[in-house]
């Protein structure tokens, strides 16, 4: 393979895969069958490796065998658990609250409420007693099934849930926590161990029920359809880089009795928390639904933990934040010369990569990073396939094979092949060429196929459902330019997008500008109250390690992105702060600081 120059704009194969491409949605279809039912009946079930739960390092720093669970154990399991709902009185369409953590039983869990036509509900261990109440109360939760990290913030707002009839505890070692929760999981799944007939689920049906993160308000309920999981598949194999198969069909496929999808050697993981749609919808879900092992991890995430989890487990695709890269990047500026990593694709979501960050992953990490966007109600919808990668510390490699188009630093990428993505104004028109609008979903594609990411809509909230759409467009609240070449480029929510002595900022740019100095880990630019210019551009910063705050820094800073950007886009004034407030999702919260600007300016 020709090593390749970034930029480069050979080898696009996007038209062709976008013209082919057509959607099979079958009339039933159920999220736990693909994921694991089918693959528990294949010969190969007590050896195919579904999750593997990785453990951190002894007393003494020497590495900790992990646990492996085969697809055989997880459908098993799964199917005791559905017993032991039902026998609690779960029904069709009742919805289960899961507060765990990455772990086996979380996997077990999802499979088991949606085999059972139950609708998933993943709660954040993030979570306080506030969220987890408003969250409980409005789904109506009927079940919860929690553990050590969770169980407290459950129990406290029990009282105040009244449809949560019992809750489920899983390896509670506490005493007292053991007897304030109504089913202990080991002993009621052991008495439970007999094959479940799975409910035959219509595509259409609710299979999970996520809160979004609330960047733009109070959070509100998403009810996605088993249906979604068809609608997410070719962004996922797109941005992991057809995820470890063969870009054309080989006679060992072909003969594949079964019809199920073989030939990969992948091995994923991802530091997102599966009680999200990043962690579940992009991560355990489409591994699963491909038979591939998928690495748990039930800690902090530090730099120093992703590279040397990734290098005992052979990773070879991931899914990491643009924050955690950040943070990788600042930690190990060269991490070839301490780890070996087999990485053949990884994707990047929830904020702008930033061309310094896209390099690091060329040059250091191997990898063309392939950055993606969606949200909770039309996940995985834009995005890159840029089916590049090498060497670690050598660069990469172009493996465009009739398939993928290259990536652009800092570009959101393309519309997915089956989704008709487009930047629109106001009244629903398309945006000309860089004119930034919001990023906006069609309900049909290319071809007049009805696109199955779509959402039911908001739980219990027709208004705002009807609200989300113009005509059959789907707007996403995202502003974006699209260039000349049909890439999209971020310019932030549409409620962080300001206007400054005149000019339209989007806090993206600077971000990405500040975080290139060393000193800066991470930025969020916020507008500031001014009375004569309406807004001032601000910037709060988080030092890298090695660096304290002074008044010189501040200078430096300014003269830095006055160097690179616009005159009007460098930082008037700049606030050292320890961490910037995100979301339960890895997104900086930028309202929160916009709000924040606002109180202190109505003080003065």
């Amino acid at each position: 393979m020709a090593k390749h120059s970034i930029g480069t704009t050979s080898h696009d194969f996007y038209q062709a895969m976008q013209k082919s491409f057509g959607w099979q949605v079958p009339e039933h279809f159920n999220m736990a069958e693909v994921c694991s039912r089918r693959w528990a009946a294949q010969p190969d079930a007590t050896e195919r490796v579904a999750i593997v739960e990785h453990a951190a390092a002894d007393a003494s720093g020497h590495a900790v065998a992990p646990r492996s669970y085969t697809y055989a154990q997880l459908q098993q399991a799964a199917d005791a658990l559905s017993h032991v709902l039902a026998d609690l009185g779960v029904q069709r369409g009742d919805r289960v609250a899961i507060v765990l953590p990455q772990r086996f039983e979380t996997a077990v869990a999802y499979v088991a409420v949606m085999q059972m036509g139950a609708v998933a509900m993943p709660l954040s261990l993030l979570f306080g007693p506030e969220a987890l109440e408003y969250r409980l109360q409005d789904s109506e939760a009927v079940v919860a099934i929690v553990d050590a990290s969770s169980v407290n913030n459950v129990l406290t707002v029990r009282a105040q849930c009244p449809a949560l009839r019992e809750v489920i505890g899983v390896e509670l070692s506490n005493a007292a926590d053991m007897l304030h929760v109504d089913v202990d999981y080991a002993s009621a799944t052991a008495a439970q161990q007999r094959a479940y007939t799975a409910v035959q689920t219509k595509a259409d049906e609710g299979a999970v029920l996520i809160y979004t993160s609330g960047t733009t308000g109070p959070p509100k309920g998403a009810l996605i359809p088993h249906r979604a999981l068809i609608g997410n598949l070719t962004g996922f194999v797109c941005s992991q880089n057809w995820f470890g198969f063969a870009t054309q069909a080989t006679s060992n496929q072909a003969s594949n009795a079964a019809h199920l999808p073989t030939g990969s050697d992948a091995v994923f993981w991802s530091p997102a928390d599966w009680a999200w749609t990043g962690g579940l919808m992009d991560a355990l879900l489409p591994t699963l639904y491909f038979g591939r092992p998928i690495v748990a991890w039930n800690g902090r995430f530090s730099p120093e933990l992703a590279f040397t989890l990734m290098q005992q487990h052979g990773v070879t695709h991931t899914f990491l934040f643009p924050t955690a890269l950040k943070a990788m990047m600042k930690a190990y500026p060269k991490p070839s010369s301490q780890f070996k990593l087999k990485l053949q694709a990884m994707m990047s979501a929830g904020e702008a990569v930033g061309d310094a960050v896209f390099g690091y992953c060329q040059t250091q990490l191997g990898v063309t990073v392939n950055e993606m966007f969606g949200q909770t109600e039309i996940n995985y919808i834009v995005g890159n396939c840029a089916m590049e990668w090498g060497t670690m510390g050598e660069g990469v490699s172009t493996h465009r094979n009739n398939v993928g188009w290259p990536a652009k630093p800092g570009s959101m990428g393309k519309g997915y092949p089956g989704h008709r993505v487009a930047v629109i104004d106001e009244d629903g028109n398309e945006c000309p060429v860089g004119v930034p609008g919001d990023v906006a979903l069609n309900r049909y594609n290319q071809h007049g196929q009805p696109d199955p990411i779509f959402f039911l809509g908001y739980w219990k909230n027709e208004k705002s459902t009807v609200g989300k759409y113009t005509g059959d467009w789907c707007r996403t609240g995202d502003m974006a330019v699209r260039d000349e070449d049909g890439y999209l480029w971020y310019q932030g929510r549409a409620d962080d997008v300001f206007k400054a002595a005149g000019y339209r900022i989007g806090p993206s740019e600077i971000e990405n500008c500040l975080v290139k100095h060393p000193a800066v880990a991470n930025a969020a630019v916020v507008p500031k109250p001014d009375a004569e210019r309406g807004a001032l551009v601000k910037a709060y910063v988080v030092l890298a390690a090695g660096f304290e705050a002074s008044d010189a820094l501040v200078a430096d800073l300014q003269l830095h992105v006055r160097g690179k950007l616009a005159p009007y886009e460098y930082p008037k004034e700049i606030e050292f702060i320890r961490e910037l407030p995100m979301t339960t999702t890895g997104k900086v919260q930028r309202r929160e600081l916009r709000l924040q600007e606002e109180e202190r300016a109505k003080a003065q």
